[in-house]
């Protein structure tokens, strides 16, 4: 479950894919594989969503790790790295690490 908050130690990661627009479901499936049979699975993995953009061209991941250690793992683990040079064939990609810096709720 993903859990916003400035008071959990988690790394979150805001990925963004630009792509062109007959790819971006192309990237979701391939994504979406990669979470679900490799990056789930491995120590230290919080949460992800994806987003699409309604314009078809960008696709973005925010994802949570119990530290960046933990990530760092997941760039060296082998079960994982097949599926992002696969999405690079067909987009690029800015990664960004951020810390929550404040949350809002209604009222």
């Amino acid at each position: 479950m993903i859990t916003i908050s400035k008071d959990n130690e988690y790394l979150t990661l805001i990925n963004v894919f630009r792509v062109k627009t007959e790819d971006q479901g192309q990237l979701i499936d391939l994504l979406t594989k990669a979470t679900k049979e490799s990056v789930s699975k491995l120590d230290g993995f919080i949460s992800a969503s994806l987003h699409k953009s309604k314009d078809g061209t960008k696709v973005v991941m925010y994802a949570q790790w119990k530290s960046e250690e933990h990530y760092q793992n997941m760039r060296r683990n082998a079960s994982a790295s097949p599926f992002l040079d696969e999405a690079l064939k067909i987009a690029t990609f800015e990664m960004g690490m951020y810390d929550v810096a404040e949350t809002f709720l209604p009222g």
